[in-house]
């Protein structure tokens, strides 16, 4: 009796995970790949008048840096900003997927979505897969309730809270953030102490680096501010190092011929107009 072919499903796929697990359980000797350890900071915290949003620039692949400015603010909403931690393939498949539906949601309801809509919407889709999706974000922006800031980890837990941190640098940036961050911060003291706290992130973790980028989100709308500030620029040296050849002594010089032999010449004539 023939079967029919199974419709593929929408959405991601983590077969291979779960035939991971189990071959893990039947084989005790067996390693699996296991998620390697991703390097982030990013921050925002709610003053008078919005949220400001910030991160750092550095890409990182295990010990790698692989990108060193490199964008992690990502738009969810004119008025809806979110920082994306974790794999960075996660987080912006992740954030396009909220702003597409989004967008759809304020044309059909005819009205601007809320960030607690977006959070909500980010949440369900990281609980749906069980934390395989390897994406912490920051949630922040301003609708008809006012300012609001959202932190949402990759299993699908959340919490609302007038600062927040992530990533591997968090540590740092959280100990800045609890001890000078006030209620109804002026913008130019909100965006001093989130310089700040993400430098405190980069300069704490080798998976941090980079410039600071921020991103201010008022009522009027939201303003990118790319490199607005670099804590980590190149050592200049003060002067030039002239060493004149002999300086340095050698101790021992060694030298291993390599026996070769020639097995085949062939000599081709270049034609020459």
């Amino acid at each position: 009796m023939l079967q029919t072919e199974l419709e593929p499903q929408r959405g991601f796929s983590f077969e291979n995970c779960q035939r991971n697990a189990s071959l893990e359980r039947a084989l005790p000797g067996l390693r699996v790949p296991h998620a390697r350890k991703t390097g982030t900071t990013i921050a925002g915290l709610v003053f008078r008048d919005g949220v400001i949003l910030g991160a750092d620039t550095r890409a990182t692949n295990d010990s790698v840096v692989a990108d060193k400015n490199c964008e992690k603010i990502h738009f969810i909403a004119p008025k809806i900003y979110c920082c994306g931690a974790g794999v960075a393939a996660d987080a912006e498949m992740t954030t396009r997927m909220a702003a597409s539906n989004m967008e759809l949601h304020a044309l059909s309801t005819g009205r601007e979505p809320r960030v607690a809509t977006v959070t909500r919407v980010l949440r369900q889709t990281l609980f749906r897969y069980q934390g395989h999706v390897g994406a912490s974000l920051v949630v922040g922006g301003v609708d008809v309730t006012g300012p609001q800031l959202y932190s949402v980890h990759p299993h699908g837990s959340y919490s609302r809270l007038p600062f927040a941190a992530l990533g591997s640098g968090q540590d740092a940036a959280l100990a800045v953030l609890e001890d000078r961050f006030q209620p109804n911060m002026t913008l130019e003291a909100a965006q001093g102490l989130l310089v700040e706290a993400i430098t405190a992130g980069i300069l704490g973790d080798l998976g941090s680096g980079g410039n600071v980028d921020a991103c201010v989100i008022t009522r009027t709308g939201a303003k990118m501010l790319r490199t607005l500030s670099s804590p980590t620029k190149p050592i200049e040296r003060p002067g030039q190092y002239l060493f004149t050849p002999g300086t340095t002594a050698v101790l021992s010089q060694t030298v291993m011929p390599l026996p070769l032999e020639l097995v085949e010449e062939t000599v081709q004539t270049m034609e020459v107009e």
